[in-house]
């Protein structure tokens, strides 16, 4: 028998060459590009019906391959039990990955049935009911295995406030081997809609797929690619935390997602169409009417397998899909951010530490709404309350160096106990430094050079300097450190004599009067 049929055209020039010209089966397997097995099988084939030529010319395509390719009838039995197509599909379907053969449900319904058919008969039958199906059902799709995501215009709500029609986007998700379908509307196709959609969608379904096959929407597929698509980070994240993978569709392939255009057909037939003529006010009040549709929808006995879309789900593909994790999937952004030399990150104008290590590297940000987290080389670095408060700083003392630690331990309080150790002068003196300044702070570096110079001089004479600098005002490290240095917290203090408050009398000294008494001429009088 010829390894596959030629095109009835080519099997109608086959038959002319041999009967109306005569030629040997080399010259017409030559002329027809065919192999010179595959025209004796022809010829055979019209010897046995009787065919010549011009006959076989007068007859249709569908009359011909009729004569040639008679239907192999399964021999019919009263007595044989017929094999139950409907649990050899669905038990072929799910059990795929184990790689289940027709010759084990042969041999199992052998056993049941030891006078059914032989396996040619009952490979045929199954063929035959098989072939009756509709392409969807055709499609060959593991248990468990694909959801196909795709997004459809959806129907228009009413702004109240305005009257304005704000339009809608329908997102889509079928399973790939029960057709069970997800629906909802939403404003937009961005990335919060877009990952919210799944993480519903997922949570409806009770399970997760093994595998995602969007279309390169740029919410998904940040850099579409024949070979490696890109996925956008944050919807790798959401897959990685259900546990899936995602597998785009090819560009400008759309027989890779066929399950779900035809499942997005379906959704607005049995949604959009009925929920036309209603008027929406909210998002939520057409979420919920699309919601009783899908319902329908999904209770639906099919035609041809008699179960719903929820019955074959249950029976196929749940038993075999991915749990759900314990906690949804909370939307997160991913950013990227350099390491100043402050060792922190900026993030939505808010300022965030990492460990001081990292000083000018790039670390990958995952920002929800209640955290952000630093991930440097895929090794989570940092972690912070999320703030909103612009232009402040969020700092953890464990990522600062040991010397910076130090000086964050400081305060006017601790410096004023230090000062306690040596005397009442130096906590003056301290206090006095620190009030100078705008803010408190700006004095730490003065007051901690003022106390280390008690690591060089005896508390005492540290004492007389700090009682000397406040008696002629002269209250800055480097005043106490030049007395220390000259030695006058030595010197004893010697009361000085009271400044003159008038000057003394004299013949040479001008009083006042000689400036404010002129005579006519201008001379003084």
């Amino acid at each position: 028998m010829a390894n596959r049929r030629l095109p009835v055209r080519k099997i109608k020039e086959v038959l002319r060459l041999k009967y109306a010209c005569g030629l040997s089966k080399r010259e017409i397997a030559h002329s027809c590009n065919v192999a010179r097995s595959t025209v004796g099988d022809y010829l055979r084939r019209a010897r046995a019906a009787g065919l010549g030529w011009p006959e076989a010319a007068e007859l249709s395509d569908t009359e011909l391959e009729a004569c040639l390719f008679p239907t192999e009838h399964v021999p019919s039995s009263g007595h044989r039990p017929p094999p139950d197509c409907e649990y050899i599909y669905r038990e072929l379907r799910r059990y795929r990955n184990v790689n289940l053969t027709l010759t084990q449900l042969w041999l199992e319904y052998k056993e049941k049935h030891p006078d059914g058919y032989q396996y040619t008969q009952f490979c045929e039958y199954y063929r035959r009911w098989r072939d009756k199906l509709d392409y969807c059902m055709r499609q060959e799709h593991r248990a468990g295995e694909r959801v196909f995501i795709d997004y459809s215009n959806g129907l228009a709500i009413v702004d109240l406030a305005t009257g304005e029609l704000i339009p809608t986007q329908l997102f889509v998700a079928v399973w790939g081997a029960s057709n069970y379908t997800y629906a909802e509307a939403t404003l937009s196709q961005t990335l919060p809609n877009w990952v919210g959609s799944h993480v519903r969608a997922f949570r409806y379904f009770g399970c997760v797929p093994r595998l995602v096959v969007p279309d390169n929407l740029k919410s998904g597929v940040k850099n579409p690619c024949f070979y490696e698509p890109e996925l956008n980070p944050t919807y790798a994240d959401m897959a990685q935390h259900y546990g899936c993978a995602v597998l785009p569709a090819r560009p400008r392939k759309a027989r890779d997602k066929a399950k779900v255009e035809a499942g997005v057909l379906i959704a607005q037939r049995w949604i959009l169409a009925v929920l036309r003529h209603r008027t929406f006010f909210s998002l939520e009040e057409l979420n919920a009417a699309i919601h009783e549709c899908l319902e329908r929808l999904n209770t639906r006995p099919l035609r041809r397998l008699g179960k719903s879309r929820r019955e074959l789900f249950e029976t196929i593909d749940h038993p075999s899909a991915l749990p759900l994790p314990q906690r949804p999937y909370e939307y997160a952004e991913w950013r990227k951010a350099r390491v100043n030399i402050d060792y922190h990150i900026e993030v939505d104008h808010h300022y965030y530490s990492v460990p001081y290590q990292l000083l000018k590297e790039k670390l990958d940000v995952r920002l929800t709404a209640t955290t952000m987290e630093a991930f440097h080389k895929g090794v989570r670095v940092a972690a912070h309350p999320r703030s909103y408060v612009r232009g402040t700083h969020t700092t953890l003392k464990e990522h600062m160096p040991p010397e910076h630690r130090k000086y964050a331990e400081w305060s006017p309080s601790r410096f004023t106990q230090w000062a306690s150790k040596t005397g009442t002068a130096t906590v003056q003196l301290v206090e006095k430094i620190m009030a100078a300044r705008t803010y408190p702070e700006q004095g730490y570096r003065a007051c901690l050079g003022i106390l280390r110079l008690g690591q060089q001089y005896d508390p005492e004479r540290l004492e007389a300097a700090a009682e000397r600098a406040l008696k002629y005002n002269t209250c800055s490290y480097r005043s106490v450190r030049a007395i220390l240095a000259a030695g006058l917290d030595c010197q004893a203090n010697i009361e000085e004599p009271p400044r003159q408050a008038s000057l003394p009398l004299h013949s040479n000294i001008r009083g006042r009067e000689y400036y404010t008494t002129f005579n006519q001429e201008g001379n003084h009088a």
